[in-house]
């Protein structure tokens, strides 16, 4: 068994030990003894910091949002035109799914439940905020020639989220979520001669 840790540190440790079962096993597959188990505590223990399996999964689903738009973010700002912040996102979200295989089936299998939930509500968050980044830097990338004139900003944004989705739709019937990287940079390139200037 491990040592006690401070509730932050543990409540962290068990979002990371759910979404790692998540690579292997179907989230509604997994449960808190399995969690449990994973890092080394017990069930109890488990409840001690999340009431519920529930509570556990909207932990991990804010973990991904806060964690996904920071790193996507980053990427774009370190960037000097929106072309290359395209690409540096769209990469950056590459990488992330690579990194992080189990987070895809959590959003698919929430997205498969008819009722709404806290959980579907943090990856409805997930996408705005995505769609503002993008938006941003197409509406750049218009007033500066890099895009089409008369770009439509919201279905490009739209095209770019469904891109990366299909990627990592086909890596998860794969089981080669790092296949994505190579797929991931001719589709690129497609993308952003589609969006760019008219010859």
């Amino acid at each position: 068994m491990q040592t006690r840790l401070p509730t932050e540190e543990r409540q962290a440790e068990i979002v990371a030990a759910a979404l790692k079962l998540a690579r292997e096993i179907s989230p509604v597959s997994i449960t808190t003894s399995d969690i449990a188990a994973a890092i080394g505590v017990t069930q109890g223990a488990v409840f001690k910091h999340f009431p519920s399996k529930d509570a556990i999964w909207l932990a991990a689903m804010t973990w991904v949002r806060v964690r996904l738009l920071q790193t996507l973010d980053e990427a774009a700002r370190a960037q000097t035109s929106a072309v290359q912040a395209l690409e540096a996102v769209f990469r950056a979200h590459v990488a992330f799914v690579v990194a992080h295989p189990g987070v895809p089936r959590i959003i698919f299998h929430e997205l498969q439940q008819p009722a709404d939930s806290l959980v579907k509500q943090e990856v409805r968050a997930l996408l705005q905020g995505y769609r503002k980044l993008l938006l941003s830097q197409l509406e750049a990338g218009v007033k500066t020639g890099q895009f089409q004139a008369g770009l439509d900003h919201e279905a490009a944004a739209t095209l770019f989220v469904g891109v990366v989705q299909g990627l990592v739709m086909q890596t998860m019937l794969t089981g080669k979520p790092a296949a994505m990287k190579a797929q991931g940079e001719s589709v690129l390139g497609i993308y952003l001669r589609g969006i760019g200037k008219a010859p």
